[in-house]
């Protein structure tokens, strides 16, 4: 069981190294994009001259469980109706006029099977992004479809690779593969386990959200995506509670945190019922107003309350990099928690 949160750990060699399991794969997360990109060159390439004397399909369907990044990324930007669909079926109007794109990055679930094999039946035109030998891909088998393959098992860099498809069918914004790779390597080196926590933002951040209970948002829905994706990562590897939530939704627990008492001991033992919420802000730079406008409230909100405010920028060329650099940035923090709290985590 995990204790008392010391953040010398955070420097300690041997317990940074207890989760080696965790910070790996983040260090990683570029060179998997540049991987899933490279090996999906050329599939991706026949894909798009597959299509390129097809009319535009009259909507475009994500499918499985995955298809909610990718509803993020195209809603604002898809010229055509757009759903995801994260159950394990097609909606009832979907036929051979619409294109189902799916993700699959490890390629066994049975519900995005079914999915896929209900997209051959009717004769959609299909792309799928999966192993090529998977239960998936054996589903996907059709006159229609199209297999991007994957390896790595990453979400983000399986996404990566479709948004790459949709992007050169004039379906979604321009996805570059490389500049997201870069703004996780940026990550990767910022916020190094062997960088000092001094000059360490996802360790600083980590030991903000050791005394207090993180509430995090974002603006945009990417951000706000990302706040998600963080909060659960807080969860898994501290055993403490995290939220994430519209502004609406995270007002009222601001306003109910008790005024600090100036004169309390700032040394005393707090139980966790007794953490303060603290609010982070994952700004990925959007311009939007009502993203301005919320932003503000809640800012304003935690002043009126004395809630800590710690906000986590992104400036990354594109949205899908900056979307990668937030998520990384938390999950690294929320990695370095649990090294300080020392949680045991799988």
């Amino acid at each position: 069981m995990g204790g008392p949160f010391d953040e010398t750990r955070l420097d300690d060699e041997h317990a940074l190294s207890g989760a080696d399991h965790t910070l790996r794969p983040l260090a990683e997360a570029g060179a998997r994009v540049r991987r899933e990109a490279s090996a999906a060159a050329e599939a991706i390439a026949a894909a798009v001259t597959a299509a390129a004397g097809d009319d535009r399909p009259r909507a475009v369907v994500a499918a499985g469980p995955d298809s909610r990044l990718l509803r993020a990324v195209l809603e604002p930007w898809c010229p055509v109706p757009f759903v995801a669909w994260p159950g394990p079926s097609l909606p009832g109007w979907a036929g051979t006029l619409d294109l189902v794109v799916v993700l699959a990055p490890q390629g066994a679930d049975s519900g995005t099977a079914s999915a896929v094999a209900e997209a051959v039946r009717r004769g959609c035109t299909l792309v799928v992004a999966c192993p090529p030998r998977s239960v998936v891909a054996e589903h996907a088998a059709g006159r229609h479809s199209t297999i991007l393959p994957i390896t790595t098992g990453d979400q983000l860099a399986t996404a990566v690779v479709m948004l790459e498809f949709l992007d050169r069918l004039d379906l979604g914004p321009e996805t570059d593969a490389e500049a997201v790779a870069t703004a996780l390597d940026e990550v990767a080196i910022d916020c190094s386990p062997y960088r000092d926590q001094s000059v360490n933002p996802a360790k600083m951040l980590a030991v903000v959200l050791a005394d207090s209970v993180p509430i995090v948002w974002g603006g945009s829905v990417l951000a706000a995506r990302a706040a998600r994706r963080v909060a659960e990562s807080i969860r898994r590897t501290s055993g403490r509670a995290a939220l994430a939530a519209d502004a609406e939704h995270l007002l009222p627990v601001i306003g109910a945190a008790a005024t600090r008492d100036v004169f309390a001991d700032p040394f005393a033992d707090e139980g966790e019922g007794d953490l303060r919420p603290a609010l982070v802000i994952l700004d990925d730079g959007s311009v939007d107003a009502s993203v301005r406008e919320q932003r503000g409230r809640l800012v304003a909100a935690a002043q009126e309350r004395r809630v800590r405010v710690e906000t986590v920028t992104a400036d990354a060329g594109n949205e899908l990099a900056r979307y990668a650099s937030l998520l990384a940035t938390g999950t690294y923090a929320a990695a370095y928690l649990g090294v300080g709290l020392d949680h045991p985590t799988r």
